[in-house]
């Protein structure tokens, strides 16, 4: 009897052992599977985007302007910085910072900026959304451009490998401008649907996707529910749809500034925003119609305009990341979104949240 026990103890401790040393392995293997790497621009990083070729290209601000450096090499080495702003339009005082940039047709650069012209009562024209180009070949930045020209903020642009170039925004309502051409000219202001009522002072989050429909991820405002809405729109036909994403409830009567993002998978998408202060997270599907286990709670916390975003790997892990008091944290998440290993974290000034996916499926976040 006593040698029975004796064998079922080891056993037992055995099996402990091993779930201890999996267990350790996994976190591990997760641990590396993230690279946090120093973006060698000036100032703070605002945004990362990864192209065809898998080179990193990155946005930073600094006081005397937004900045541009790119890595061949996975992050370990960065270009010079290259700044985004000619002489021609630099005035005492005016500050440009980036808002967003997608990459487009033959690896094109597409930046939207902000800019404090308000602050300095400038005309109300020029209270709008900036954008510069940079193509692959290129030295400098195109001249700066004012696409819509009237008082907006909440800027995203979504490009794609045909051409077209959406600069979304917002005026108390949705407002886009498209082009059919890379970008270099683009539609007249348009409203999306006037029955969507966008939280102002938060903002836009847009992307194309494989079917060539543009999504974008906005917080609703009517009655002060502060609830987040994918939109699919239909460009060639003109056709909409609107989905509710958020599941918790938040009412409140007055605008919580947040930031928040979508990204595409092969089946839909994966989506990250705050509420109540806390980061939540959702797998969706090409419908924008949230999938089981629904939104996901995750370790993450905000503050008003600090970034949030989500990276897909092919493999279907998604790393969900947040920025709050100059730390960066970050959550990976598996297929089904089950979290995977520990959180992580790391410092980085400012409120920007960047990173991309490389082709080995590894996580690079740039801070």
């Amino acid at each position: 009897m006593f040698a029975k026990l004796s064998s079922l103890a080891v056993r037992f401790v055995a099996l402990a052992l091993l779930t201890i040393v999996t267990a350790t392995a996994y976190a591990q293997s997760t641990a590396e599977r993230v690279t946090v790497v120093s973006n060698d621009g000036r100032g703070q990083t605002i945004v990362a985007r990864s192209d065809a070729a898998g080179a990193i290209h990155v946005l930073s601000d600094a006081p005397d302007g937004p900045w541009y450096t790119k890595s061949t090499d996975g992050g370990a080495t960065f270009s010079k910085p290259l700044n985004l702003i000619n002489d021609e339009v630099r005035k005492p005082g005016l500050i440009y910072s980036v808002s967003d940039m997608a990459i487009g047709k033959d690896g094109r650069l597409h930046v939207a900026m902000n800019a404090n012209h308000w602050k300095l009562k400038l005309p109300r024209e020029e209270w709008g959304l900036f954008y510069v180009t940079l193509d692959p070949d290129a030295v400098a930045f195109s001249p700066v451009r004012n696409i819509n020209r009237q008082p907006s903020e909440g800027f995203s642009l979504a490009a794609d490998g045909k051409g077209n170039v959406t600069a979304c925004w917002l005026a108390d309502k949705l407002y886009v401008n498209v082009s059919r051409d890379n970008g270099k000219t683009f539609s007249a202001t348009q409203e999306l649907n006037p029955a969507y009522n966008p939280c102002n002072c938060c903002t836009t989050s847009s992307v194309y996707t494989a079917d060539g429909k543009l999504a974008i991820f906005y917080r609703e405002e009517t009655n002060n529910n502060r609830d987040m809405y994918l939109i699919l729109w239909d460009q060639k036909r003109n056709q909409e749809s609107n989905q509710r994403v958020s599941g918790l409830p938040w009412k409140v009567d007055a605008c919580p500034m947040t930031y928040y993002a979508v990204a595409p998978t092969p089946n839909g998408f994966t989506a990250v925003w705050p509420t109540k202060g806390d980061i939540y997270y959702a797998r969706l599907n090409a419908q924008g119609k949230v999938l089981p286990p629904g939104e996901i709670k995750t370790p993450g916390a905000s503050g008003m305009r600090t970034g949030s975003m989500v990276l897909n790997a092919t493999d279907g892990a998604t790393l969900v990341a947040w920025k709050k008091d100059s730390q960066l944290g970050w959550q990976i998440y598996d297929k089904n979104g089950r979290p995977q290993g520990p959180a992580g974290s790391t410092n980085s000034p400012g409120a920007g949240c960047a990173g991309v996916v490389d082709a080995a499926g590894r996580f690079v976040l740039v801070r």
